[in-house]
């Protein structure tokens, strides 16, 4: 089946964010490239001597205006000719965003870029040209992702479906499935539609959309949802919805909205940018206004040129991206590495999140005579031969009561449960596996102790009740620490758990980890719903691992994907933590923290350094040239400052996370 989705198609989905950032990386690199090139070919020039009038310029130079500056030399004319293709490039983007309200720190450099063409400071006008278009270059280079959200729903999900006509199928355009048309999801293939199982047993894995990691039965009656993974045995199902109402489409539609209208958070370098840039002007006015020389005003500026705040933060952010990658976590948007700090609400999902996203036995209870750990053996034998994911929980568990015993047969019909011949010759069973409801239908179940939380089933041998083996999925070992080390070490206020899971099982875990805030039973919209509502009133950091998680990633201050399980939610979040340990989440605080603190000191410290040459400049001391080197030396130890941020300094966790931190 096709991968490209005809919900996303007929929705439009808007262009990925990486492509616009890739396309400014490549015009800014182009630009600094060129003004490289143009500051080497000037330099030749000058060598050889031809820093001499261009013949038949002057002629043409007097048609300027009156205050038209010297003619540049044949040696200027590379610095002109970047100056006139790049900064028009430049100022026209500047001039785009003041238009649009949006007056940063790079509008000096904007402003240094035309005084420099008026006043033929050709050389200091390349230079901030090369400061800003390099600038601009290495924070595209920072925050380009590889991919859009939307687009990976697109290519999870089949564009044909499997329609049954008459005798036979026919692969049809999903669009065209219609309410109560009949469709064939073969073995391994992903769910088209919503519907109900008309023919058929198996299993799906529905964690997907649903947030649980249990493989659910599938028979006629039972409903199915759209993107969820066909097990083994093909199904066949009446559709419910048109592919455009399914639940995965819905799914889509609030994830468009959500990233449609997530807010727009102020950035440390526009923060400081709005204090600095009408400072500057006002020194650079000032001293024109004073000197009457439009040159003071000239060197004023290209002194003023914010490249702590353009260089300086953009090389902190790659350095602690940097840093991230090489502590498992992938930093897709690098702009949460500011928000974090903001962050005063964290909202978790349970399962894959503060649990490690598969069920463990966590009892076996005799029911008759044979014991705990003899059931647990027999149960083993036959869960040897199963794919079912509570299989692998039971043959762990028994893997240190001896050996395993020998089986002569076995047979799991989807649905039914497992039954088989166990134990060696002349003490053979007739083992049985099955649920608490199946039993019932055969041999009543009116001995078994009440149902508990978690999932369970019932041991039956020789044709009685034998035990009850329980499962939950088990809470990470360093959850209630981590937990509880949110509000002290990084400023949370307010810690809510979310899930789709039922009440039980969510109370369950907030219990074991610390949290009194709970929602359960919470769909998609519900849990995108509830992280609107709480960062109209505060930032807050979204923490999940599943498709149904990805509207509430996109919509939160800061979004956090734990695991690579699925695409989808790791282009929905702002960070991936590949082997989904909370101690990364911790580090993503640390790393985050460390960043603002270092870039902070490359900008103040960068602008303090250039508010001393801006008064040099201002009292004529230096030209618009030296103040454009002055301003590279400044750069240089604002940049040497801001690498520091990817040096690995070893721990950068402050809570406990024992000896089991992973479950491993």
């Amino acid at each position: 089946m096709s991968s490209a989705s005809p919900t996303a198609a007929a929705a439009s989905p808007k262009p990925p964010p990486g492509g616009g950032a890739a396309r400014t990386f490549a015009i800014n690199e182009a630009i600094a490239v060129g003004v490289l090139v143009a500051l080497a070919i000037h330099g030749l020039l000058r060598f050889l001597g031809l820093a001499v009038e261009v013949p038949g310029l002057a002629a043409l130079w007097e048609l300027l205006p009156a205050w038209r500056p010297l003619p540049p030399t044949v040696a200027d004319l590379p610095l002109l000719a970047m100056l006139l293709i790049g900064g028009a490039i430049l100022v026209a983007e500047l001039l785009g965003q003041v238009m649009a309200g949006v007056f940063g720190a790079d509008l000096l450099a904007g402003v240094a870029i035309l005084t420099s063409l008026l006043l033929g400071e050709w050389l200091a006008g390349v230079l901030v040209v090369l400061m800003l278009s390099g600038g601009k270059a290495l924070e595209a280079r920072a925050v380009s992702r590889a991919g859009s959200v939307l687009e990976a729903l697109a290519r999870r999900m089949p564009t044909l479906a499997h329609r049954r006509e008459g005798g036979g199928i026919v692969d049809v355009p999903l669009a065209e499935v219609a309410v109560g048309d009949v469709v064939v999801v073969f073995p391994h293939e992903i769910c088209p539609v919503d519907g109900e199982v008309v023919a058929g047993h198996g299993t799906m894995d529905e964690s997907y959309l649903t947030g649980e990691p249990w493989q659910m039965q599938k028979a006629p009656g039972v409903a199915v949802l759209s993107g969820a993974i066909n097990g083994q045995g093909a199904l066949e199902i009446r559709a419910a919805r048109v592919a455009g109402d399914s639940r995965y489409a819905r799914i889509v539609d609030v994830l468009r909205s959500s990233e449609e209208h997530r807010p727009r958070l102020r950035r440390l370098a526009d923060s400081l940018g709005a204090l600095y840039t009408p400072l500057a002007l006002a020194v650079a006015g000032a001293a024109w206004w004073v000197s009457g020389e439009a040159t003071r005003f000239l060197a004023v500026l290209v002194v003023a040129t914010p490249c702590p705040l353009l260089i300086g933060i953009p090389v902190a952010i790659i350095g602690a991206v940097s840093l991230a990658a090489r502590r498992g976590i992938v930093i897709r948007d690098p702009a949460i590495l500011e928000r974090l700090a903001t962050c005063r609400t964290g909202i978790f999902d349970k399962t894959g999140t503060l649990t490690y996203g598969t069920p463990h036995l966590t009892e076996v209870i005799a029911l008759g005579k044979i014991d705990r750990d003899e059931i647990l053996r027999l149960a083993a034998a036959l869960e040897a031969y199963s794919k079912h994911p509570l299989a692998a929980a039971v043959t762990a568990a028994a893997a240190d009561l001896g050996g395993p015993l020998p089986v002569e047969e076995v047979s799991e019909r989807p649905g039914q449960g497992l039954t088989g011949r166990v134990g060696p010759a002349g003490a053979i069973r007739e083992v049985a596996i099955t649920s608490r409801t199946k039993l019932a239908a055969v041999a009543g179940a009116d001995g078994l102790p009440a149902a508990a939380g978690g999932l369970e089933c019932v041991v039956v041998v020789d044709g009685l009740p034998a035990g009850l083996l329980r499962f939950r999925d088990r809470p990470r070992q360093d959850g209630a620490t981590f937990v509880e080390h949110l509000g002290p070490a990084h400023g949370l206020t307010r810690v809510i758990l979310v899930s789709g899971d039922r009440e039980s099982e969510v109370r369950w875990l907030a219990d074991h980890v610390g949290i009194t805030e709970v929602h359960a039973g919470i769909s998609p919209e519900g849990k995108l719903r509830i992280v609107e509502e709480a960062t109209r009133e505060a930032p807050t950091l979204f923490v999940g691992d599943g498709i149904n998680d990805a509207p509430a990633l996109a919509a939160a201050t800061v979004g956090i994907a734990m695991g690579t399980a699925n695409d989808v939610t790791s282009e929905a979040a702002g960070a991936v933590v590949m082997d989904s340990a909370l101690e990364r989440v911790d580090e993503l605080f640390h790393i985050g923290k460390r960043l603002r603190t270092i870039a902070l000191q490359s900008a103040v410290g960068g602008m303090a350094a250039s508010l001393v040459g801006m008064g040099f400049a201002a009292a004529g001391l230096l030209s618009p040239a030296a103040g454009a080197l002055v301003q590279e030396a400044i750069d240089v130890v604002a940049v040497l400052n801001a690498l520091r941020v990817a040096s690995d300094n070893g721990q950068l966790t402050d809570y406990g996370t024992g000896p089991d931190r992973r479950g491993e």
